[in-house]
C-alpha cells in the first residue's frame, strides 16, 4: 500500500461559510423529503416535533417556537388533534389556557418519520468510502461544536 499525501487547502472562513451553509441546507432539505408517505405536512410535523421536544406547551408558546402567528398555529393544532396526534389538557394555573402535548400516536408518527430519515441517510453514507465516513464523523463533531457556541 502506498501512502497518499494530502495537502490541506486553506480556505478563508468567509469563503467556506456560504459553501458549508448551502451544503447543510441542501442535505437538510433532502433528509426532510425522505419521509413516509402520508398527509402530514412539514409544518404539522415541525409543530409535533416541537411539542415532543418540549414535552408540553401552550398554543401561544408553540406559535412562538414555530415562529408563526397564533391563528396559524390554531389551524395546525386543529389538524393534529383531528388525527389524534396532539391532546389538550387544562393549564394547571390559568383556566383560560390549555397545554398541548403529543399523544402516544403522535410520538409513534415522529418515530416513524425519524426511522425513515435515518434509513435514507444511512443508505447514502453506506455508499461512501470508510475515509469519507470518518471525515463526516469528524465534521459532525465540529458542526455540533459550532451549534453549541
Amino acid at each position: 500500500m502506498t501512502e497518499r499525501t494530502v495537502t490541506a487547502k486553506r480556505v478563508p472562513p468567509a469563503q467556506l461559510a456560504p459553501q458549508l451553509r448551502d451544503a447543510i441546507t441542501r442535505l437538510n432539505r433532502r433528509v426532510r423529503q425522505a419521509r413516509p408517505v402520508g398527509d402530514l405536512t412539514a409544518t404539522q410535523l415541525s409543530a409535533l416535533t416541537s411539542l415532543h421536544l418540549a414535552g408540553a406547551l401552550t398554543p401561544r408558546e408553540l406559535a412562538d417556537v414555530e415562529r408563526v402567528q397564533p391563528p396559524t398555529m390554531t389551524r395546525i393544532v386543529a389538524k393534529l388533534e383531528e388525527r389524534g396526534l396532539v391532546q389538550r389538557t387544562p393549564h394547571p394555573t390559568d383556566g383560560r389556557q390549555v397545554i398541548l402535548a403529543p399523544t402516544e400516536g403522535g410520538r409513534a408518527v415522529l418515530e416513524q418519520f425519524e426511522r425513515a430519515r435515518n434509513e435514507w441517510l444511512a443508505n447514502r453514507l453506506a455508499e461512501l468510502t470508510e475515509a469519507d465516513r470518518e471525515t463526516l464523523r469528524r465534521a459532525a463533531e465540529v458542526l455540533q461544536q459550532i451549534a453549541r457556541a
